[in-house]
């Protein structure tokens, strides 16, 4: 049998890029990407693919340079995803809601060659290529392709590069599957944002998996809530492809646009962080649209409580728990349903969506750990330890990082740095970031189970729980709460309520009302910069935002 050889014909690297060709040949006039008044069909989605990589070709773009671009969820970005590396480049999609030194930051670090720029992100990306004192990429403006600004006349321009480019341009060959295909940054929740390198293989893989696990269907019709910047819309950028979905295209995140969208186009999957839950609950009578049919919502992000889910469900919405990194091309694990939890109450299904659940197919092992022992915690669904993971769909590395590289990759695992339990039936939930376990006087308290309790409180819409500093115990919970309008709840009914409704010393010591959290681009609340707040604060159970922000 070892002189059985690799070949041509029973060998081929692993790649998405395989994806869209074969979308052309197979979906040729499906609808392959809607937005505002524009449709394109997978064979002229290919093709404008080929005609933009040919002329990445000619600005010089070589092998694994860098290709960034700043733009919300419109089909140059989508495309991009699969041109930038059939010219043999490295994409990078930057966070739109980055402010100019970050930008710069990215841009410098990863060595970018070009900057693709949406006409409504000029002014900010120019902000940051002024912070760059040399090496600055070729500055690429990307016109609205529904309504047209001019802004692209006299410059290099998205639009013109796609009509000047070879139609017949099939793109480089993907020699080796190890070959990076993305590169992506990672929030900085906890630390600096750090350069994810992500592989053909890997991403081919993941995104298989994602197919899978959420059971997308052919023709699915795809809303794009979910920011492509993140880990690549999940690697959904390339999933619809596998599937001749159909990609809607939104610029904006808002209520409007996602229920009408939903309705218009009659959308059947989407994905987003639970923030978005409360947008679309949140959303005016003008604003909100019938729903015709169920839509499947992939979730991950910010643990969501069962109560969340159940109000979603309530108006239309099939949510399915996932949870994943930007170092694991995304979603990671997912909450895989069984058919007898559905003889179950309400409550229990929510409360079992909650969960985190099972891995990926692309995963070859996940486990929680005890990081100093190396032994795994037992099924208990209580004995907390780290979240590791190991198998194809995981980064290559961190870009010009070897110390954090190796830090991460420890004994054959990553290391996620979340902490959660395993479930006597295998099923994994998240507990928490290892930063943000709060232990007082010896007890180890899970922010995610204290702000889940919170949620519950009819007036509550957002809550965030971090470790504040205590003479006694050393640390103690301090909760941040977002309230509704229309709610004129006391501080007293809110500490009442935590005190009947979990143990002693997990009642919150201090309450913060603010208007909204601090959140990260993709949805993710910032609790580095709660936990610097709460350091701060006096011995005052209840403070209002005007004291906090004062």
């Amino acid at each position: 049998m070892n002189r059985l050889a690799k070949c041509l014909a029973n060998y081929a690297p692993l790649t998405p890029l395989t994806f869209i060709k074969r979308a052309s040949k197979v979906y040729p006039n499906r609808t392959s990407i809607i937005y505002d008044k524009v449709q394109f069909n997978w064979s002229q989605t290919y093709e404008r693919c080929c005609r933009l990589a040919d002329s990445l070709r000619s600005l010089n773009v070589a092998k694994n340079d860098v290709v960034s671009v700043l733009a919300p969820n419109i089909p140059a970005l989508y495309e991009m995803h699969f041109a930038v590396p059939m010219a043999g480049a490295v994409l990078n999609a930057l966070n739109t809601r980055l402010d100019a030194k970050h930008i710069a930051t990215i841009l410098r670090h990863s060595e970018a060659k070009v900057l693709f720029v949406d006409y409504e992100y000029v002014p900010l990306a120019s902000a940051g290529l002024k912070l760059l004192v040399a090496d600055k990429p070729k500055f690429v403006v990307i016109d609205d392709i529904s309504k047209p600004t001019g802004v692209g006349v006299g410059k290099l321009e998205y639009g013109q590069m796609v009509r000047d480019g070879n139609p017949k341009y099939e793109g480089e060959e993907v020699e080796d599957e190890w070959d990076a295909i993305a590169l992506n940054y990672t929030s900085g929740t906890t630390s600096d944002p750090k350069g994810v390198v992500y592989s053909h293989r890997g991403a081919f893989l993941s995104t298989i998996s994602l197919i899978q696990g959420w059971e997308l269907p052919t023709e699915a019709v795809y809303l794009w809530s979910l920011p492509m910047f993140h880990c690549n819309g999940w690697t959904f950028a390339w999933g619809v492809a596998a599937r001749g979905g159909t990609n809607v295209c939104i610029r904006n995140t808002n209520a409007y646009e996602m229920y009408t969208n939903i309705s218009k186009h009659k959308v059947s999957h989407m994905c987003c962080a639970p923030v978005v839950f409360n947008i679309l609950l949140e959303a005016k009578p003008h604003e909100r649209r019938e729903l015709a049919s169920k839509v499947n919502i992939l979730t991950g992000g910010a643990p969501p409580p069962a109560a969340l889910l159940e109000r979603m469900e309530d108006i239309g919405f099939d949510i399915t728990h996932a949870y994943g990194l930007t170092e694991a091309s995304g979603p990671a694990l997912i909450c895989e349903w069984q058919t007898k939890w559905n003889e179950l109450a309400r409550d229990q299904q929510a409360r079992l969506k909650a969960r985190q659940g099972v891995s990926i197919l692309s995963l070859s092992d996940v486990d929680v750990m005890n990081k100093e022992t190396m032994e795994s915690v037992p099924h208990d669904g209580k004995t907390m330890g780290e979240i590791v993971l190991r198998g194809s769909s995981i980064m290559k590395g961190y870009l010009k990082d070897e110390k954090e590289t190796a830090n991460a990759f420890h004994n054959g695992w990553f290391f996620t740095g979340d902490v959660g339990v395993i479930h006597p039936d295998g099923y994994i939930e998240i507990k928490d970031r290892s930063k943000d376990v709060i232990i007082s006087g010896g007890e180890n308290i899970s922010s995610v189970e204290l702000e889940s309790v919170l949620f519950k409180h009819q007036a509550i819409l957002e809550a965030a729980v971090v470790a504040m500093p205590h003479p006694r115990w050393g640390e103690s919970p301090c909760a941040f709460i977002v309230l509704r309008e229309i709610s004129d709840t006391t501080e007293a009914e809110i500490l009442e309520y935590c005190e009947k409704n979990m143990p002693k010393f997990m009642v919150p010591k201090k309450v913060v009302s603010v208007k909204e959290l601090p959140k990260t681009g993709t949805g993710k609340i910032q609790k580095q910069v709660l936990r610097k707040l709460a350091k701060s604060f006096q011995d005052t159970p209840f403070i209002s935002e005007l004291q906090c922000l004062g």
